[in-house]
C-alpha cells in the first residue's frame, strides 16, 4: 500500500496542457481502450440510453463509440486542443458557448447534443453545471490527478452520480518507487478507502 515518493508529486495544468500542444499523448488511445470493450456490460449494466460522465476525456474515441450507440456522453478536460481534435477527427459538427458559472470556461458540444465537452478543470464543474450521470468511465482519470488531490476528486465524482450509477476504474499496478508518475500508483486499499 506504500505509494513511495509520489505522495507529494504534483504535476501542473500547465504541464497537460503542454503535452497536448507538443503531441506527447502516449496515455491516448487511437482504437479505444480493450477494458472498456470488455467491462462494457458492468458498465452498462443492461440500460439504455445512460448519461455517462468521461472525466479527464482528451479525445477519447470511446465517447463516439457510446453516443453511437444511444447514450449522452459528457468530458471534461483542460485542453481545448484536445477536444477540437476530437470533433475533426470523427468528422463531428460541433458549436461552442461560454459556460457563464465558470469564468474562461467553454462547452463544445455536437449539433445532435449527444456529446457535450467542457473545457475547465475538473474541479470547477459540479451538478448544478453538469447534472448527474448514470455511468462514469473513468480510463485515466483518478491516476492522473495529484495524488494530494484525490480525495477532493472523489468527492466530486461520488456528487455527479446517480444513486444506480456504474463506475469502472482503471488503475496501474507497479512499483511507485520506481516510477514518479502520472499514471500514479493507487493502491486498491486507497480506492476502498475513497470511494467507501
Amino acid at each position: 500500500t506504500d505509494t513511495g515518493s509520489q505522495k507529494d508529486r504534483m504535476v501542473a495544468e500547465e504541464e497537460w496542457l503542454r503535452k497536448w500542444e507538443t503531441g506527447n499523448i502516449w496515455f491516448h488511445k487511437e482504437r479505444g481502450h480493450p477494458l472498456l470493450q470488455k467491462y462494457l456490460d458492468v458498465l452498462l449494466n443492461g440500460r439504455s440510453g445512460l448519461r455517462i460522465f468521461f472525466p479527464l476525456c482528451g479525445k477519447a474515441v470511446e465517447m463516439k463509440w457510446l453516443a453511437d450507440m444511444g447514450h449522452r456522453v459528457v468530458g471534461v478536460e483542460v485542453s481545448e486542443k484536445a477536444l477540437k481534435e476530437f470533433f475533426v477527427e470523427h468528422s463531428l459538427p460541433f458549436c461552442e458557448e461560454p459556460i457563464p458559472e465558470i469564468s474562461g470556461a467553454k462547452k463544445l458540444q455536437t449539433t445532435s447534443g449527444n456529446i457535450a465537452l467542457y473545457c475547465c478543470s475538473i474541479y470547477d464543474l459540479s451538478s448544478s453545471i453538469v447534472g448527474k450521470f448514470d455511468g462514469v468511465w473513468d480510463r485515466g482519470a483518478l491516476v492522473a490527478v495529484n495524488p494530494c488531490d484525490r480525495q477532493r476528486y472523489v468527492s466530486l465524482m461520488i456528487t455527479l452520480m446517480e444513486k444506480n450509477s456504474s463506475y469502472l476504474l482503471v488503475t496501474v499496478s507497479y512499483d511507485p518507487n520506481k516510477h514518479k508518475g502520472p499514471p500514479f500508483y493507487v493502491p486498491e486499499s486507497e480506492i476502498k478507502s475513497l470511494f467507501g
